[in-house]
């Protein structure tokens, strides 16, 4: 997730510190990553991230299903071969042992049935490469799964055969809105390429050239026609040889196809695309045609993002002139935002802030009046006992300070932990991963002031420290017993860490016991991973266990308290702001799913835009 941690809007720095990205997590939810890289096992395909789609909704949910996919393949590949994946799902959790003859009741179906198929998803994957189960026999598919060659010959055999035809892996996905690849001519035969390029149903044959069947377009290179569903095509573009770099492109928003010879778009040859599964497809008929195709691993010839910024800010001006008036009768649409904005902010505890903000607008108002006998009314901003309490139980468990939190809880509201025994269950598995956290950076320092001793004693150049590279950022946090053991001898500090660790474990211990009998899978499984934080002498750099310590873990225990706590209060959990925003996410993937106008508007990137306005880096 792409957080700038510690970052924020200050409307009133001594008092109060709006941090919408790393203190208040109600959007974090929504907010996608920028990032597109990973590292893949060899079972899954690489990711890639074509330009155009680069910031869609489409691209964040299939990079969320992607990380999915290689933990999953992660986790497979330390099993043994014979371990099923119905053992993998069934190892997760700490498990009690079926009893005796519990092959005859239920519970031995509930434990050992067959995980769900992977195939089942609310996401279409990306064409990645040509499928080579889906092809005529007189083409061979290269190990890259990218270049295509033909490999038949045109005797008399073949006369039957008018084309050898490969289709793509995957379907074009409508819900990235506007799909596109491209096809370089490696090699044809010059004025005679017989190469067709377009796409096709997986109903069609594939030996007949593309464009010829039902629901296919194709554009063929000898001739230069475009066909759509018959063999009788009509003229189009320019013949394409070797060299040239073909790219088709559909529009689902407009139901249009086009085809681009190196860079150039050609135009639009279809206005009645299918929504239908629709596959790239390219078909080759003379021996030693060569072609190779970019789905989006590289950048485009043609300036696809350009089209797709132009189609984006088309939805995006129908969108700024509509009349917001209608959603609250009686107020504009710059007081509805700043209303929004203020129950934000009391919502949420910040009263100090929320009352700057409303100073503010009240200035505003007062500059832009031109009638001197018109008097600006501000905006009462009434103090609130319970925004204070909450705001101070969110700062504790932000310090890290679980057990702080727990003395405010039950003082404000005891019902609130006995009522909600999840949360109850989470911040005390966060108290010991807190207690980890602080071990290990002990630990580290005072190992390190022991070194730098014995080095000090032999005339050598003391070490510099390195614990956790967060610090830099929070160092408020562990000033004190940073100060406290700059004062003590590395004995008295590994004396302190060592009774630290022990008291640790005693905790870690009374943790486990407590929830022994709990059969909730999800907690066995949470009390296994953070108890397997204990097996490193240095969690916060050991790869497979770090991420359980980070501070984001924090912001999301906080959150889920503070809206535990407004239920009990009546209260909605979520603010207007929060709410509006989840709705409109909601709006955009119903009307994105089939390349509607919700497939090219994203609201991240409305935020980010916001964010990074007020925030520039």
């Amino acid at each position: 997730m792409d957080e700038r941690a510690g970052g924020g809007v200050s409307l009133d720095p001594n008092k109060e510190r709006l941090v919408m990205t790393s203190i208040h997590g109600g959007f974090n939810k929504f907010m996608g990553s920028r990032d597109s890289d990973f590292d893949s096992p060899k079972s899954v395909d690489p990711f890639f991230v074509p330009s155009h789609l680069a910031s869609s909704n489409y691209i964040r949910k299939l990079k969320k299903e992607y990380e999915a996919k290689i933990l999953r393949a992660a986790k497979e590949s330390k099993l043994p071969p014979s371990a099923s994946r119905s053992a993998l799902r069934s190892s997760e959790f700490t498990q009690p042992r079926l009893p005796a003859g519990s092959h005859r009741g239920i519970s031995h179906s509930v434990v050992e049935r067959p995980p769900l198929p992977e195939e089942i998803s609310d996401v279409a994957p990306l064409p990645s490469r040509w499928n080579k189960d889906d092809l005529w026999g007189s083409i061979e598919v290269h190990s890259d799964g990218q270049s295509v060659e033909y490999t038949g010959s045109r005797s008399l055999h073949d006369r039957d055969q008018e084309a050898a035809a490969v289709r793509a892996n995957h379907p074009m996905p409508s819900q990235c809105g506007l799909y596109y690849f491209e096809v370089s001519i490696v090699h044809g035969r010059r004025d005679d390429t017989n190469i067709a390029i377009g796409f096709s149903t997986k109903q069609a044959a594939t030996s007949r050239p593309i464009g010829w069947e039902a629901d296919c377009v194709g554009y063929h290179g000898d001739d230069g026609r475009c066909f759509t569903g018959s063999n009788a095509g009509q003229s189009y573009g320019p013949e394409f040889n070797t060299g040239d770099v073909i790219g088709c492109g559909v529009n689902f928003l407009e139901h249009t196809a086009f085809f681009t010879k190196n860079g150039v778009n050609l135009g639009t040859v279809s206005s009645d695309v299918t929504r239908d599964r629709i596959y790239p497809a390219v078909s080759l008929r003379k021996p030693r045609e060569h072609i190779m195709v970019n789905f989006g691993q590289s950048p485009f010839v043609f300036d696809i993002d350009n089209m797709m910024n132009e189609q984006r800010n088309s939805i995006q001006a129908e969108i700024q002139s509509t009349d917001a008036s209608i959603l609250e009768p009686g107020m504009g649409e710059t007081d509805l935002i700043h209303a929004l904005i203020l129950q934000f902010l009391q919502h949420d505890g910040y009263v100090e802030t929320a009352r700057a903000f409303a100073e503010d607008i009240r200035q505003q108002k007062e500059a832009l009046n031109l009638d001197p006998n018109v008097t600006i009314e501000g905006i009462n901003i009434r103090d609130d006992k319970d925004a204070h309490n909450r705001q101070r139980i969110r700062k504790s468990i932000l310090d890290g300070d679980i057990d702080g939190a727990l003395k405010l809880t039950n003082k404000c509201y005891p019902q609130v932990l006995h009522d909600n025994e999840v949360i109850n269950f989470k911040l005390r598995c966060r108290k010991f991963i807190e207690l980890v956290r602080l071990a290990a950076q002990m630990r580290a320092e005072a190992e390190l002031k022991k070194r730098n001793e014995l080095l000090s004693s032999e005339g050598g150049t003391a070490l510099g420290m390195d614990i956790d590279d967060d610090d830099e950022e929070e160092e408020d946090e562990s000033w004190a017993w940073k100060q406290q053991m700059n004062a003590e001898t590395a004995e008295q500090s590994l004396a302190k860490v060592t009774a630290l660790e022990q008291e640790m474990l005693h905790y870690g211990q009374t943790l486990g016991a407590r929830y022994a009998d709990d059969a909730r899978p999800e907690f066995s499984k949470t009390l296994a991973e953070i108890w397997s934080l204990v097996a490193y002498s240095n969690p916060l750099k050991e790869p497979k266990v770090s991420h359980l310590l980070d501070r984001k873990g924090r912001v999301a225990v906080a959150e889920e308290l503070n809206a535990c706590i407004l239920s009990s209060l009546g209260k909605s959990s979520c603010a207007s702001l929060e709410k509006l925003y989840a709705q409109t996410c909601v709006l955009l993937d119903e009307i994105g799913q089939d390349g509607g106008p919700g497939a090219f508007i994203s609201v991240q990137d409305v935020v980010r835009a916001a964010w990074d306005f007020v925030s520039p880096s």
